[in-house]
């Protein structure tokens, strides 16, 4: 059953959208998505990444006001995992093989349009988090609030928490050469990868 998407008043909204932010924008400081959005934002232009995770952050946070926890369910759970664990290893195999390529290679190769960027935070973000622990407390708030404030407030939470992790991601770019942060997105993907396999259940 969907929910019931009324607001009472200004009052309600604010404070409920208020207090959403609040919880969301803390559980997400440090979490694997904020440091996704600066190892991608590190290698690429910043605008188009920042723009892929708040698009899947707006998809996520409607799924859940809609449906609830009950997502998650649609695909069994390790079917979930090995696709996050495959994404990330794809992704962490490609800054890897671009870390290998020789610096003028490197300095004279075209970058990846702004759709291509967009599209694979989109990806990351959307398969990293769906089911995640956000999604599930944003599907809960939504059970016990009005949904439409529940939903501005965990999408504009983390969608800050995303711009953050691209500034971070833009000023490291500054300080560390573009061999070294392939060599470390590339590590940090495939650690990633590992971790989310430890949940499959056998």
């Amino acid at each position: 059953m969907l929910p019931d998407l009324a607001v009472t008043d200004s009052t309600t909204f604010l404070s409920t959208t208020g207090t959403t932010f609040a919880l969301i924008f803390l559980a997400e400081l440090g979490d694997k998505t904020q440091l996704v959005c600066m190892t991608l934002a590190a290698r690429h232009r910043g605008f188009p990444v920042f723009m892929g995770a708040t698009l899947a952050f707006i998809v996520l946070n409607v799924l859940a006001v809609l449906f609830g926890a009950a997502l998650a369910q649609w695909l069994p759970a390790n079917v979930m995992t090995l696709i996050v664990a495959g994404l990330f290893a794809v992704f962490g195999v490609q800054s890897l093989r671009a870390a290998g390529a020789d610096d003028e290679e490197e300095s004279g190769a075209e970058e990846k349009s702004g759709h291509g960027i967009l599209l694979s935070a989109f990806l990351l973000i959307f398969v990293a988090e769906l089911g995640d622990k956000t999604q599930i407390a944003v599907a809960s708030l939504a059970g016990t609030a009005p949904p439409v404030p529940v939903w501005v407030g965990a999408t504009l939470a983390l969608s800050l928490s995303s711009a953050l992790g691209v500034v971070a991601g833009r000023k490291l770019l500054t300080r560390i050469s573009p061999n070294v942060l392939h060599k470390a997105s590339g590590i940090f993907f495939l650690i990633l990868a590992a971790l989310v396999l430890t949940r499959l259940q056998w």
